[in-house]
Formats: C-alpha cells, structure tokens, sequence
C-alpha cells in the first residue's frame, strides 16, 4: 500500500475521531482544517494510485464532510440559479 493511501486512511480514521466528540461550532472549524489537509492529500493519492483510486478516496471523503458538501452545492446553485 502506498504511503499516500496510508495517509488517506489515517486522515479518514481522524476525521472520525474528532466527529465523536461533542463541538460547540458543531465541527466547522475542524471541517476546515480536514479539508485544507485533503486537497493536497488527495491530489497525491491520485497522481500516485491513478484517478479511480482517487475518486474513490474523495467519495469516502465527502461521506465524512457531508455538510461542507451540501452546502457547497447549495451555493452553487444559487449562483446559478441567479444567472
């Protein structure tokens, strides 16, 4: 297994962690540290495992974010929407 899909993994397990334990901004500040660390992580698992290992980490990824996510869309469609 490549260094970068043990750092995935190990990203994974963490976010996990940190969303047992109870936040009074429930976890946006958490979010944004988790995704700052993804984006970059992720860009490695896929130069180093290929795009269809890449897409499955950002798949398992947004499961944990989903919130970030939804509202990611929600401001998409409003932008386009508006247009």
């Amino acid at each position: 297994m490549s260094t970068s899909l043990v750092l995935a993994l190990l990203w994974l397990v963490t976010a996990n962690v940190i969303a047992m334990f109870p936040s009074k901004d429930h976890h946006w500040r958490n979010a944004y540290v988790l995704i700052g660390l993804s984006v970059p992580l992720l860009g490695w698992v896929w130069a180093q495992n290929g795009i269809w290992v890449g897409l499955i980490v950002l798949i398992a990824a947004m499961s944990v974010l989903r919130w970030p996510v939804i509202y990611l869309v929600k401001w998409v469609k409003g932008l386009l929407g508006s247009a």
